[in-house]
């Protein structure tokens, strides 16, 4: 669909302008190198004066004009129409002004200015062919610009997207879970179902607001968690005790939802309850350089699985998510002995 003219990209048209000189050099370096006897200043200048006027009228004028938005350019008639003009000014624009300037400089040998007949119709094919060639390259760069912006905002959209379901798999397994918990607590204890209801509402309303985007503050996230070992720590009771350390120059640094709650979970189903004692898990963020380390260790039986839904899940979903969001930047570490698991996160500091 075309669109009216927008607010013109000035560096743009600057980089545009050296390539069309660049472009103008190389093809006087041609003519130079076919006649070598000829003086070599002339064709420079003529090169130059014809191709920046055809630039000027057709990479400026098309901001003139209702483009397409894929191109940036003048669809149809209106866009050949406006090349032809180009070439054509360009031709006698850039011959006049190119005559004065040789004439002043002296740039003919003996002052004096010859055009033969082959001289015009080769200067008539050569504006034509380049006019033609370096209009299409330009418009082909436009094209192409446009269509790597549609892909990359797709794959964004992709990644979201993926991002979100491998959330919505680990959502279900502990919402049941502790719905399970709630309602055999009730009987027994109304008192510390009250205080896990209050939990578990917050850590609903903390999910709820990490579901509006991919990202949150790394407090928002620690605090979840806290909410989350809370549930835990009143089911399990003394068998599970908790740290959370979080230094405050780190606390606005902006990590991917639900990135802890897995490992947590994977050190309380595989590592703390089928320990009869329990035992402690340690959760911790630190800065090394322009990286964020964040670690969770605990002192369970030391399982290789992965929790949220079965063996190696939880682990596997972090690693993806890590992926798609940082690359090679971003990576897990796990590690399981009898003393415990420990896993550890790197990720870019933003």
């Amino acid at each position: 669909m075309p669109n009216m003219p927008v607010r013109i990209d000035w560096p743009s048209k600057l980089q545009h302008l050296l390539q069309t000189a660049l472009f103008c050099i190389a093809i006087a370096g041609v003519q130079i190198a076919f006649t070598p006897q000829r003086p070599y200043g002339p064709p420079v200048v003529y090169s130059l004066l014809i191709g920046v006027t055809i630039w000027a009228v057709i990479d400026l004028g098309r901001h003139l004009i209702p483009s397409s938005r894929e191109t940036g350019w003048p669809p149809g008639l209106s866009g050949a129409a406006l090349v032809a003009a180009g070439i054509v000014l360009g031709y006698f624009v850039g011959n006049k002004i190119g005559d004065a300037i040789c004439k002043t400089f002296g740039l003919f040998p003996g002052g004096v200015m010859v055009h033969s007949e082959a001289d015009l119709r080769s200067g008539v094919l050569i504006t034509l062919l380049a006019g033609v060639a370096g209009s299409y390259w330009f418009y082909s760069r436009n094209k192409s610009g446009y269509l790597l912006e549609r892909m990359r905002e797709a794959e964004r959209h992709a990644t979201e997207a993926r991002l979100k379901l491998l959330e919505s798999q680990l959502e279900p397994h502990m919402m049941f879970n502790t719905l399970a918990n709630l309602r055999a607590l009730i009987a027994v204890d109304p008192g510390q179902a009250q205080v896990m209801l209050d939990h578990m509402i917050a850590y609903l309303r903390a999910t709820l607001d990490a579901s509006r985007s991919t990202t949150h503050p790394l407090q928002v996230e620690f605090n979840r968690l806290r909410d989350y070992l809370e549930l835990m720590a009143i089911r399990m009771g003394p068998r599970l005790s908790y740290t959370l350390a979080l230094p405050e120059d780190l606390a606005e640094a902006p990590v991917p939802t639900l990135l802890l709650q897995p490992l947590v979970e994977n050190s309380i189903q595989h590592g703390l309850e089928p320990k009869v004692a329990g035992g402690r898990i340690a959760v911790s963020a630190r800065r090394d350089g322009d990286r964020i380390v964040l670690e969770v260790d605990d002192t369970g039986v030391g399982s290789e699985s992965g929790g949220a839904g079965g063996p190696g899940f939880g682990l596997e979903q972090v690693r993806q998510r890590l992926a798609s969001l940082y690359g090679e930047r971003g990576r897990l570490d796990f590690d399981a002995s009898r003393e415990g698991a420990h896993a550890r996160i790197v990720l870019p500091l933003a």
